[in-house]
């Protein structure tokens, strides 16, 4: 859920309600269905995930969500949350992060390999690149990156 949330730049609300029938492994793009805003969007499924959620599927055999409670229906939000502390804790991070940082972390790393905003927008849902700006904040490394228009002259 976690490696899925950060993979795809998924809210935790979208991924406890993602369904099996949403997952296009053919195609590698997942299908995110009445998220914020009631929006449906696509997003590329990380090809480093896909044997293990493979082996996730036949191992839990889920019937409609992808993730679901151990007496059916989807995976709670509050679960997730608390999987997401326990990692915290056995990384040794005492920082006040919830599992939304890994959305934050996904688009400020494909901002730093040079992902046009525009495309991280339409990934995350946004109506303007505005929002995702606040997500995205640029490093100070990307920062050094940048040539002056006057060196290439």
């Amino acid at each position: 859920m976690l490696k899925l949330c950060y993979g795809m730049g998924l809210r935790v609300s979208e991924v406890v309600n993602l369904k099996i029938t949403n997952i296009d492994s053919k195609r590698m793009m997942v299908h995110i269905e009445a998220s914020k805003g009631k929006k449906d969007r696509y997003v590329t499924l990380p090809a480093s995930i896909l044997d293990e959620l493979r082996n996730y599927y036949r191992k839990y055999i889920p019937k409609i969500y992808l993730f679901e409670g151990q007496y059916g229906g989807r995976y709670s939000i509050r679960s997730v949350q608390a999987v997401f502390k326990n990692a915290l804790k056995r990384a040794k991070i005492n920082k006040p992060l919830s599992v939304h940082a890994l959305r934050h972390c996904y688009a400020t790393h494909l901002l730093e390999v040079g992902t046009d905003m525009y495309f991280i927008s339409k990934l995350l849902g946004h109506n303007s690149t505005s929002t995702t700006e606040i997500y995205a904040k640029v490093s100070n490394r990307q920062l050094g990156n940048i040539k002056s228009p006057l060196d290439n002259l």
